[in-house]
């Protein structure tokens, strides 16, 4: 496939908005994974930001347009056939995953995070089969199923889950949640809680 189709395929467009919505969450110059990133529209928003990214897909002709990009490391690796390919002590500031969901990656992406690190995750959801593509189960947000994932472990800071008709009629659910800190439990010692500004 020519650089031209993946990026067709992948996009090279603008990033999505619900991600622009919540950059301003991700530490200043903080290193980001961009999870089957495609062509790197997300890597390169980030990068205009003074972010790294590491764009990982499976995709190498996708990922060619990403070759040479200042601040941008782009990691060919099959997510869902192979070993995760990050070592277990690589930390991210962000984590961002669009328009993909494989189940079974879950904890190494909340893994990945490091302290204060921002999970910006958005996909489609169950509704979706009655709009178009995908439609298959395996690739559909049950209700709620975003907050299930990160309960426990984040702190969810926004939560959508239901119908978009622009740019495409879709059905989507979409969070943004941080790794907060440990925090002392002393009262005495505890610093009042983060303050996640809501607006960019």
């Amino acid at each position: 496939m020519s650089i031209s189709a993946a990026a067709a395929v992948h996009g090279l467009g603008e990033p999505s908005p619900w991600v622009r919505d919540w950059a301003h969450l991700v530490a200043k110059g903080g290193a980001v994974l961009d999870v089957a990133s495609g062509a790197g529209r997300h890597a390169r928003f980030f990068t205009s930001l003074g972010h790294p990214v590491t764009a990982i897909d499976r995709d190498a002709a996708a990922l060619d347009a990403l070759r040479g990009e200042p601040l941008v490391t782009p990691l060919q690796a099959d997510l869902e056939g192979a070993a995760w390919p990050l070592p277990a002590d690589a930390k991210f500031a962000a984590v961002v995953v669009t328009n993909y969901l494989h189940r079974p990656l879950f904890p190494q992406l909340l893994d990945a995070l490091a302290p204060g690190g921002v999970l910006v995750y958005e996909t489609f959801a169950q509704g979706n089969e009655s709009v178009g593509k995908p439609s298959n189960p395996a690739f559909l947000l049950a209700p709620g199923e975003l907050l299930d994932r990160v309960r426990g472990r984040l702190r969810v800071v926004a939560f959508q889950d239901g119908f978009l008709a622009q740019p495409r009629p879709a059905y989507v659910q979409r969070i943004c949640a941080i790794l907060e800190a440990e925090r002392s439990v002393d009262p005495a010692q505890a610093a009042p809680p983060p303050c996640y500004e809501l607006a960019g």
